[in-house]
């Protein structure tokens, strides 16, 4: 049953021109990539482009994204009694929660799998000559999109929560402009959800692994299933108990 609910919120998606935003953070990033110089960087030319084109990319566009498409997955039953429709059919509240929340991930794993063949086409361009660490960008891309667990269930109860499509898209807007600044704390930044997808970006060629790569790869994880945990659970139980 589950399966089948995954199906049905994919066509809600297909039918809309809502995937067309899958493209932007992507293209953007790689724009920048192809303009930075790294031609300095002897030896991390490869790191340095990465983190350029986080900053961009992890750092706004993906939390974003993370509220938009939480947003858009409740939308449909918001508006003339969806939900009623929706849990008046054999299927668990619980079930419905999770199939919202597989389709926002997959959105986001497509978005990460753009950006890193972005990052291996700007350094391409840029001709760097080493050789890609592939294995490297998808440690960043994966554990970046790991990072938005916490962020996708947070947003998903808001989201289900409001009736009002614009409400939660102003709530992530605003919580994702402080990020600049959160990321400069080392003690705050780990537990900001907004902020954690672009640090484990960071992160991610693990603990000391060069100068561009300076947080606890371990603490984000801890403090990010933490946090998933305790939004999923908090969105499951609101969910059960909601009025339709």
């Amino acid at each position: 049953m589950l399966w089948k609910i995954i199906q049905s919120e994919w066509l809600k998606f297909r039918k809309s021109n809502i995937w067309l935003l899958l493209f932007i953070s992507p293209v953007l990033a790689t724009i920048i990539g192809m303009t930075v110089n790294v031609s300095e960087m002897k030896g991390v030319e490869w790191a340095y482009l990465l983190s350029t084109m986080v900053f961009i990319h992890g750092l706004l566009f993906l939390p974003l994204l993370t509220g938009v498409f939480s947003a858009f997955v409740a939308r449909y039953e918001h508006q003339s009694g969806g939900w009623k429709q929706l849990l008046a059919l054999p299927v668990s509240r619980g079930q419905v929660f999770l199939a919202k929340g597989i389709i926002v991930m997959t959105f986001l794993a497509i978005t990460q799998i753009l950006f890193y063949i972005g990052w291996i086409v700007a350094g391409t361009i840029q001709g760097i000559e080493t050789s890609v660490p592939y294995l490297f960008g998808l440690k960043s891309v994966f554990f970046g999109w790991l990072a938005c667990l916490p962020l996708v269930a947070l947003q998903l109860w808001i989201s289900t929560a409001w009736t009002s499509f614009a409400a939660p898209l102003a709530i992530n807007v605003i919580l994702t402009i402080p990020n600049i600044l959160v990321a400069n704390s080392e003690k705050f930044s780990p537990y900001y959800p907004w902020v954690q997808p672009f640090l484990t970006m960071l992160s991610a060629g693990g603990d000391g692994a060069d100068e561009f790569f300076i947080r606890s790869l371990s603490l984000l994880l801890s403090v990010i299933f933490g946090s998933f945990f305790l939004f999923l659970f908090g969105g499951l139980l609101y969910f059960q108990k909601k009025a339709v």
